[in-house]
């Protein structure tokens, strides 16, 4: 699949009537487990990109290289859309352009650029935003470094929960004028609050984490919700199986009564062993 063909399928989703899961991927085992059970998008979020590259919290040490880099290992690995949470576009609004042609030639199908204030600033422990000003300014940034057309870009907010709904509102109306092809909002925190984000916006909404009374699918759908995430469990579930196995193996376990490890059927799978055996028999001249 190609690029191109990647971002019109995520356009696709935006388009359509439903509310789709994405699945959590950070590097090219997780987005070909993803692809196999069917995810029909991968999410790229920052705060995963931090702990699979640095090892480290979502403090915003990742730089734009480590980002794209990663988003690159997955797009040779699998042809599974994926969008990437940029961040802040790592600086101002001319950072911001090139993070999208960055990550445009990684092979990413969207991203999103946010308002928040990145890096935290001295002596402030709360987030704190841009200005609306600058935040407009980035999103056309953004939109005048795609080369691509097909590449979807996503005005990202999190003012629901750092100043008011009625900022959130104010930030996604502007970016809505400016030209991005869908808003991606956190921190919303009931059904008034997200009814009155649809009332006031056309686009596509995105859902970065809600509330219990936010997860009813239909609902969502209904909502103008077309992408709502639900966590990143899986590379929580991962430090903890790696965790378990050191330990293990530490205590004096042997290696053949270790439990949890995948069936070798699993491993050849997400390996692609079946593709690499016939290119070996037929480049390499071994046997099948």
């Amino acid at each position: 699949m190609t690029f191109r063909s990647r971002r019109e399928k995520l356009r696709s989703i935006l388009s359509g009537a439903t509310c789709v899961h994405p699945g959590s991927v950070y590097d090219a085992i997780s987005i070909r487990i993803a692809e196999d059970l069917g995810f029909p998008l991968g999410m790229f979020g920052g705060s995963v990109a931090s702990l699979a590259v640095l090892g480290d919290p979502d403090i915003t040490l990742i730089t734009l290289t480590e980002l794209a880099e990663q988003m690159r290992r997955m797009s040779r690995a699998s042809a599974l859309p994926v969008l990437v949470d940029a961040d802040h576009g790592y600086g101002n609004a001319l950072n911001v352009r090139r993070t999208v042609q960055e990550l445009e030639v990684a092979g990413a199908a969207g991203l999103t650029i946010e308002d928040t204030l990145l890096p935290a600033a001295f002596g402030e422990a709360k987030a704190q935003l841009i200005s609306l000003e600058e935040g407009v300014g980035k999103m056309k940034a953004a939109l005048d470094g795609r080369g691509d057309p097909s590449l979807v870009i996503m005005g990202r907010t999190g003012a629901a929960s750092i100043s008011s709904i009625e900022d959130a509102i104010r930030r996604a109306k502007a970016y809505e004028a400016a030209g991005v092809d869908a808003l991606f909002f956190t921190g919303i925190k009931s059904r008034a609050e997200l009814e009155a984000i649809v009332s006031a916006t056309r686009l596509p909404i995105v859902l970065g984490g809600a509330p219990d009374e936010l997860n009813a699918i239909d609902y969502l759908a209904s909502q103008r919700v077309r992408i709502a995430l639900q966590g990143h469990a899986p590379i929580a579930a991962a430090t903890q199986a790696v965790y378990d196995v050191q330990k293990a193996l530490r205590e004096g376990t042997a290696p053949k009564a270790l439990k949890g490890l995948p069936s070798a059927e699993l491993t050849n799978r997400v390996t692609r062993q079946a593709g690499v055996k016939a290119r070996s028999a037929d480049l390499l001249g071994l046997k099948k």
